[in-house]
């Protein structure tokens, strides 16, 4: 019979699995405390969640949720919870593991199927949502500025005819 501390883990990590998009499998083995918060106070500024959960009850949840997890968790592992935008926290994990070889991505999820390491990086390549809403805003109003654009050169043409003709009767005044 589980403990009821135990019962408390594998429900709430239940309910954050069921409401993710997306999450990260790593391996922290040999990563000082120090080093597991700078990698949490880094992720936490992009709503995520660096959660080190024993694999026995990180499997459970996994399987009440209804995610067959096949081995993924030999060896100690963690879990890098995406609240939001999946890209930025690849990135941040990606980032991190640059000057800190000890941490390695064993693979993710992604929509509730598994994804490898490679595709992690992959989406780290990604440009983050903002930029790509950003991208997006800009090129649809790019055709919309073109015909303003369009629509007032006929303007300014008829002002500078006019202006002309006003300088030059002017002109014939003086």
């Amino acid at each position: 019979m589980p403990s009821v501390k135990n019962q408390k883990i594998v429900k709430d990590l239940s309910k954050k699995l069921r409401a993710v998009k997306g999450l990260i499998l790593t391996e922290y083995h040999g990563l000082a405390v120090e080093e597991i918060s700078e990698l949490r106070s880094k992720l936490r500024s992009f709503d995520s969640e660096y959660a080190v959960v024993k694999n026995t009850l990180s499997e459970i949840a996994f399987k009440d949720v209804g995610i067959e997890v096949d081995k993924k968790f030999l060896g100690p592992t963690a879990l890098v919870i995406e609240n939001g935008d999946i890209v930025s926290p690849a990135k941040v994990v990606v980032d991190f593991i640059k000057t800190h070889a000890k941490l390695k991505i064993k693979g993710g999820f992604l929509e509730g199927r598994f994804i490898s390491a490679e595709v992690v990086e992959q989406l780290s390549a990604l440009p983050s949502r903002e930029v790509l809403v950003s991208k997006m805003l800009g090129s649809m109003n790019a055709p919309i500025s073109g015909f303003v654009n369009v629509l007032s050169a006929n303007i300014r043409r008829f002002l500078t005819v006019v202006d002309a003709i006003s300088k030059k009767q002017a002109a014939q005044i003086n």
